[in-house]
């Protein structure tokens, strides 16, 4: 007998429907996604109700794991935490800010399992340092008992950017594939302060220059093997590298070429 999973569609996904995953030739819907997820600080998260199996929605900021992992940061007093404990399964919608009609701008769902990242687990302190360097004022109350952060294990996730630009994407579409890059991450949090530090003036070029951002003291929030997170206040901008990276030494070639190009040399 065959197994009816391996034929069931990803959550999410719309196979019998167009244009879901007929989009424009030169639209590449899995760098929009990764941009869209990296560069968003806050998204409706949608629980299942452990009461009654209702949908439940609710607004939580967001950050990412070095992979693109989404990470939030919640009391157990919250009912979304509850219905997590219940029932992990959950999505996140994440949506570009901007003027105008907000269906007009892309947004990205993904979907998949949350887990709880315990105090004493390993990579508590990277998920820790990355979130709040994407939200400093969460710092008055991660320390809190009762708050906890917890990670989503992508599943899938879809996209809507527009006509002619949407599409169902698979795990390995969004999330980077971090092999080979443990030299990178190890060193993240040095090189995150080295720059912010001593090379503020290239960062602010990075993102003004190359980005089209506001002028501003601009700093890195992340860096992993494909790309940087920048933040100024509550504006984010990815910069996406023209190769991949995975190890310091490049990770210093990539910055160096950076800010030549970011100054017209």
């Amino acid at each position: 007998m065959a197994d009816a999973s391996k034929s069931a569609p990803l959550p999410g996904f719309m196979p019998d429907r167009l244009p879901e995953n007929a989009s424009a030739a030169d639209f590449d819907a899995a760098a929009a996604a990764k941009t869209l997820l990296r560069a968003t600080r806050a998204g409706a998260l949608a629980t299942i109700d452990r009461n009654t199996g209702h949908p439940f929605a609710s607004l939580v900021n967001v950050a990412t794991d070095v992979d693109g992992s989404p990470l939030i940061l919640v009391s157990r007093l919250s009912t979304h935490t509850a219905n997590l404990e219940k029932d992990a399964r959950a999505s996140l919608l994440l949506s570009s800010a901007g003027r105008g009609d907000p269906l007009a701008r892309p947004r990205l769902t993904v979907l998949g399992t949350f887990a709880e990242i315990a105090r004493d687990h390993g990579e508590e302190p990277r998920l820790r340092r990355r979130f709040l360097a994407r939200h400093p004022k969460s710092e008055l109350y991660a320390g809190f008992a009762d708050f906890a952060f917890w990670r989503l294990k992508v599943v899938s996730a879809h996209l809507n950017a527009g006509f002619a630009r949407a599409a169902d994407l698979k795990a390995a579409d969004v999330i980077i594939d971090l092999a080979g890059a443990e030299n990178l991450i190890e060193a993240e949090a040095s090189a995150l302060a080295h720059m912010n530090n001593d090379h503020a003036e290239a960062v602010r070029l990075y993102a003004t220059k190359l980005l089209g951002g506001e002028d501003g003291a601009w700093r890195l929030t992340g860096l992993d093997p494909e790309g940087l997170d920048l933040a100024l206040g509550e504006a984010t901008l990815r910069l996406q590298f023209p190769a991949r990276v995975t190890t310091t030494g490049a990770l210093r070639q990539m910055v160096v070429d950076l800010a030549k190009s970011a100054r017209g040399g």
